[in-house]
């Protein structure tokens, strides 16, 4: 008699699926199914799970992985990527908000678990350019300013110098921070608005907490926006390379590095 799997086992087979193919690029499905030791329909299944969340692509008897630049501007597929990483990095993110301060989220998916874990705390005031960040909060007691500019559908969100302009207006106890990419404590971003706007929320801020998890790192994008010395903490898991936390360190920032935790569900 087969033993059925848990969600969270189920859900870590498929993010196992879903490196396979990132790595292949395009792999036969029947392959898959014997690499991960599952039947062919416990495989197809899989697949046209990940195919609908958009993590991949399944044509006849192949599944496919997204191009770059399908990666790179689907916030579908990154918010659905390392989430085990990113509920863990949320729930110490929450240690650094204090009651009735006044937070700036970023636009990053990596702190969509904060944004949900503010939305049940005591009267915040979240200042945003994520309009994603916004509808998570649109039934708290945050009070929620949202930073417009230009909007960028693929990130759900707003650059450009207007949300500069707008952030002499407020008084910033925290901001929170994602990156694209972080090279041997360099930071960059492929989007030159975005850059600027990231310069800017730390400058803003009395403190500056950067968020990533481990596949931002050893990453470079076209535009840079500095190093890790204008963050007081890095929060990332504990899979992220040991070099890169090492020289976080040796530029004095704080790193925690928390362990993944499975969501069930």
């Amino acid at each position: 008699m087969s033993i059925r799997k848990s969600k969270a086992e189920v859900e870590q087979r498929r993010q196992a699926v879903l490196r396979h193919v990132s790595k292949g690029g395009e792999v036969r499905i029947d392959d898959l199914a014997a690499r991960l030791g599952v039947s062919l329909m416990t495989m197809h299944r899989d697949l046209d799970d990940l195919h609908e969340r958009k993590l991949l692509h399944k044509r006849r008897a192949v599944a496919m992985a997204l191009s770059t630049v399908d990666i790179e501007s689907s916030l579908q597929f990154r918010e659905n990527m390392h989430r085990e990483a990113k509920t863990a990095i949320g729930d110490e993110l929450r240690n650094h908000v204090s009651p009735g301060s006044t937070v700036l989220l970023d636009c990053g998916s990596t702190l969509f678990p904060l944004a949900r874990l503010l939305g049940q705390s005591e009267h915040n005031h979240v200042i945003t350019n994520s309009l994603r960040v916004a509808y998570l909060l649109a039934d708290s007691t945050a009070q929620v300013t949202l930073l417009g500019d230009r909007f960028y559908p693929e990130f759900e969100s707003c650059a450009g110098l207007e949300v500069l302009r707008q952030l002499d207006r407020f008084h910033i106890d925290v901001a929170f921070l994602t990156a694209t990419c972080v090279h041997e404590g360099r930071l960059s971003h492929p989007v030159r608005e975005y850059a600027d706007n990231k310069a800017a929320f730390v400058a803003a801020a009395d403190r500056a907490v950067l968020a990533v998890d481990n596949s931002k790192f050893g990453r470079s994008a076209t535009y840079a926006y500095g190093d890790l010395t204008g963050y007081d903490t890095l929060i990332t898991d504990d899979a992220a390379p040991p070099g890169e936390t090492a020289l976080a360190q040796a530029l004095g920032v704080q790193v925690h590095a928390v362990a993944q935790t499975w969501e069930d569900g």
